[in-house]
Formats: C-alpha cells, sequence, structure tokens
C-alpha cells in the first residue's frame, strides 16, 4: 500500500482507507524498525543525556509517543496491535497499551480482542480453545479484553458464546460473532446489527452526536451481492502464485477497485488471475482472451512474462477489447504500440533490455546519476503526485463525471502548504484542470519518443512536471477504440466504496457496452 505522502505500507492501512474515505499519512504505520531506529539515533545525538538506553522504558515510551501524534486532533484512535497474540514481536507494543492505560485511565482505553474460532472439517464442531489461550496470553500483559469479536465460518452459538464469556469474564453482550460472509463491506452492517458503536461509546461513557445514515451503504453492497449482469475480466500478471497456492492478495487493492466500479454501476465483475507466462509463446492461449469482457495488466517489476504482458495488450488493441494498464501495463503498452504501430521493432524498457536502439520507457538522466551510487530507493517516485489532464480527453471525462477533479481540487490546495507535499507535486497551475494518484515507480516514458508516438495517434493526456520543466507522461489513450487507457499511476490506492477511481469506472463501465 502507497500513502499520498510516500509511505509503503501493509496492505490493512489501505484497508481502513477503503472504508472510512480517508486519507491517512504514513506516521500512522508503526513498525519496529522505525521504533528501535530512532531510540538508537537520539541515543547517538546525545539526546537520553547519557542515560542507560533499555527496552523498558525507551521502546515502549517511543510506541507511545507514534500513538500520541497520529491521535492529534481526533476523538478516538483506533489502534491494531498485528500479529497474533503470543507473538514475540507483539510484547514491546503489547507493554505500551498497558503503560498508556495508566497514563489515560481505563475509562479512555478499550481493549478489542479479534479471534478466530476453527471448525476442524473432521468433527464439524467449533473449537473455543485457540481463544481460550489468547485471552491467558493477553492476561500475562495485565491486559483483558473488554470486547471479544469472533471470527467463523458460522455464527457462533450459544454454548460457545457462553464459553467465552465465563473464560474472559466479561457480559455476554461484549461477545461479538462475526461469522464469514459474501463481501467484507457487509461487516458495518453486520455490527451495526450488534449495536458495537453503541456499546463501544457506552465503554467510554460518550454520547452519540449524530444517527448514521446506511442507506447508500446498504444499496452498494446489495449491488455487489445480486447485480443486474456481470462481465468477465482478464488480469495478466506475474504475482499469481506461491506453492500450491495462488495468490490473488498480490492485486487485491485492483480486485476492490472493480468491486467499488461495479457496486456504483450495479454491475457485477468476475475477475480471472492469469500468469502472463503462459501468453509467451501460445497463440492458442492468447485466443481464449476473446472470452472477456475486459483485460487488465497491472504493475510490476522484472522481466518474467514482460513479452506475454505485451501479446496480451496487442491482443487487446487489435481486438478492440476494453484495456487498461497500471504503471508497468502503461509502459507495456507504449512498448507494444512502438513496435507494431510506429515500427521501432526494438522498442523496449531499459529495465530489461538496456541496449535497446528505441528505449521508449527509462529511467531520467538525474535518476541514472542516483542509481550509479546504488541509492535505489532515491530514484522512486513514491506517493501522490499531481497531472495535468488534457481536454476533452477521455481520462479528464471520466474524473469530471465522477466528482474526483473537484476533490482533487481541495487536497491539492491542503498539500500545497506542506512544503514538504508541495515539492512532490511539482509545477501546478491551479488554472488548469489538475489530478492527483499515488505513484510507486522509476521507469518513465521517454520524453524522445513522445512526438513519434502522438504523431501515430496515442494520446497522452496527462502529465507530470517537474520543477526543471520536463514533463512526464502519467496518461495514456487511444482514442479510436471504445476502451484502451493507461496509467503510470496506481489510481487502486484511490478507490473506495461509493468513491470509485475514475478509470476502473469508465473500464467497467466500457465492459459493459
Amino acid at each position: 500500500w502507497v500513502t499520498d505522502d510516500g509511505g509503503e505500507i501493509d496492505q490493512d492501512l489501505g484497508t481502513y482507507e477503503r472504508f472510512i474515505d480517508m486519507d491517512i499519512p504514513k506516521r500512522n504505520n508503526i513498525t519496529t524498525g522505525q521504533i528501535y531506529k530512532t531510540v538508537i539515533d537520539r541515543e547517538r545525538q546525545g539526546e537520553y543525556l547519557g542515560q542507560t538506553v533499555q527496552f523498558i522504558p525507551h521502546i515502549p515510551d517511543e510506541i507511545k509517543r507514534r500513538i500520541k501524534e497520529a491521535s492529534n486532533g481526533f476523538d478516538f484512535v483506533l489502534i491494531e496491535v498485528g500479529g497474533t497474540i503470543g507473538d514475540y514481536e507483539n510484547i514491546p507494543y503489547l507493554f505500551a497499551m498497558k503503560s498508556l492505560e495508566r497514563e489515560v485511565g481505563k475509562q479512555n482505553l478499550a481493549y478489542v480482542l479479534v479471534t478466530y474460532l476453527p471448525i476442524p472439517s473432521h468433527i464439524e464442531e467449533m473449537k473455543t480453545k485457540p481463544t481460550q489461550q489468547a485471552i491467558r496470553l493477553l492476561s500475562e500483559s495485565g491486559i483483558f479484553p473488554d470486547f471479544i469479536i469472533c471470527r467463523a465460518k458460522k455464527a457462533l452459538d450459544v454454548v460457545r458464546k457462553k464459553k467465552i464469556e465465563t473464560y474472559a469474564n466479561i457480559i455476554s453482550e461484549h461477545v461479538i460473532s462475526e461469522p464469514d460472509i459474501e463481501t467484507v463491506y457487509q461487516i458495518p452492517l453486520d455490527l451495526e446489527k450488534e449495536r458495537l458503536g453503541e456499546k463501544l461509546l457506552k465503554e467510554f461513557g460518550a454520547k452519540s452526536k449524530k444517527q448514521p445514515d446506511w442507506q447508500e451503504w446498504k444499496k452498494l453492497v446489495e449491488n455487489i451481492l445480486n447485480p443486474r449482469k456481470t462481465i468477465k475480466v482478464a488480469i495478466a500478471g506475474k504475482y499469481i502464485d506461491i506453492g500450491d497456492y495462488n495468490l490473488a492478495d498480490s492485486y487485491i487493492s485492483i480486485n476492490q477497485s472493480l468491486l467499488h466500479a461495479g457496486a456504483s454501476l450495479n454491475i457485477g465483475v468476475e475477475i480471472s488471475w492469469l500468469d502472463s507466462k503462459m501468453f509467451e509463446n501460445n497463440k492458442k492461449n492468447l485466443n481464449e482472451l476473446k472470452n472477456y469482457d475486459g483485460i487488465i495488466v497491472p504493475g510490476g517489476f522484472g522481466a518474467s512474462g514482460v513479452e506475454g504482458k505485451i501479446n496480451v495488450i496487442n491482443f487487446a488493441r487489435i481486438n478492440r477489447i476494453p484495456y487498461l494498464g497500471l504503471c508497468y501495463g502503461l509502459q507495456l503498452a507504449v512498448v507494444e504500440f512502438a513496435r507494431n504501430v510506429c515500427s521501432l521493432k526494438d522498442a523496449h524498457t531499459t529495465e530489461i533490455e538496456p541496449k535497446t536502439s528505441a528505449p521508449v520507457i527509462d529511467v531520467q538522466p538525474a535518476q541514472k546519476e542516483i542509481l550509479e551510487k546504488s541509492m535505489f530507493g532515491g530514484t522512486m517516485r513514491l506517493g501522490a503526485y499531481a497531472a495535468v489532464l488534457k481536454g476533452k480527453s477521455q481520462v479528464l471525462k471520466l474524473y469530471q463525471e465522477t466528482g474526483r477533479l473537484k476533490e482533487d481540487d481541495k487536497r491539492i490546495s491542503d498539500l500545497m502548504k506542506d512544503k514538504s507535499q508541495a515539492f512532490r507535486l511539482g509545477i501546478v497551475d491551479q488554472n488548469k484542470k489538475i489530478v492527483l494518484e499515488r505513484h510507486r515507480h522509476r521507469y518513465e516514458v521517454n520524453p524522445k519518443f513522445v512526438d513519434l508516438l502522438e504523431k501515430n495517434g496515442m494520446v497522452f493526456s496527462g502529465y507530470y512536471e517537474r520543477f526543471d520543466r520536463t514533463k512526464l507522461m502519467e496518461y495514456i489513450e487511444l482514442p479510436n477504440l471504445k476502451f484502451f487507457c493507461g496509467t503510470q499511476a496506481h489510481p487502486e490506492f484511490k478507490s473506495r466504496l461509493g468513491n470509485p477511481s475514475p478509470l476502473f469506472y469508465g473500464f467497467v463501465k466500457n465492459c459493459n457496452k
């Protein structure tokens, strides 16, 4: 997951952003590495005035400091202590939580244990032992859960609920059942039925400021569960499997973005995850793509499956199948177009072929200087960047149709007030149509080939302008096709239920035509 301010974060933060429709900064992701590095740096700089720096109190103190910093300006802060109770890496965080409880008062802190109750297939009986062990291990840190949310394949029955209630020594209405469901977006509705929000407020001695209106959310969930029609989308990627298991979660943000777009359009999206290597030397496999309503090539790095992706893009273009290219998917669409339309047979990205005579995708000169020093992280465009959109382009129309253009105007004004963020935005003329999307890439469309590509019919419908006046291409489209778009960004990081990404919205809409 990538945040607006350039944080590379665990996917969990993305889940939070998708649910609450908020841009969460990277300071809300607190890792052990960050904690230890800060404490060691302070010790080296003499900030502890010669004190012996130890695990306790310095590590928990730094955890608490970061939590308080992240919570500034908010009534409530939700802290997820990741992993499983009993993990060694949890210890400093649990100690910090207990210490925080002492500082703020127990009346201002509630512990919620999320637990899993397995149902072994050979006996088909729900087991509470793992939950009992989790409660016992928590108690070793002096923590006793105020609420227990029980995850399981089936709803919690009375017998199991009574067992947990007795073992945890909490009232039964604080034991919440959350069984498996068809869509994760149903969870808030389930928890509302359990009155979890009211119970939490009561625990804090607080009163509700307003009654939530769930009507629009219910409608979108209903569209996900019972769409009026369904389309089939192929995603040709490389991070598909590990051992005997598939890794659909590698592209979870793309999956969710299609779901959001489909919910807004009342269209179901059936996704097929295809390994791009299967299209490298197999025409029969390529012909199978005719069975899909749309094709996506997602982001990625490296040479594995690249020629397969290029073949997929070529097939989509020639057969006029709606296509969406994300990051690497844009870059390889430029390579395919340069080879097969502009007659640059040797066209490639220098990431794969450094000696190509037609480097249509390349790192920029300033980046090369940094790479020569092996400072690879410094060459990435990471976080939110502004893009100026071309008038009358399909991309501009989609940002206008979904209301994102107005949203981004306000967001840009806010970011311009922060010098560190404003620098990343580049040259911003707010009289132009400008949008914000998050990036995570190193290679760019080579400015030397832009004129030739445009002359042959490719439209660059958006660009980012650096402070040295270099324009980096952000969007492509082929206007003579129903939908053929690519973006250098990762718009999947800004898509939410009820507020879908414009490009995914346009893609799903055109797949349905």
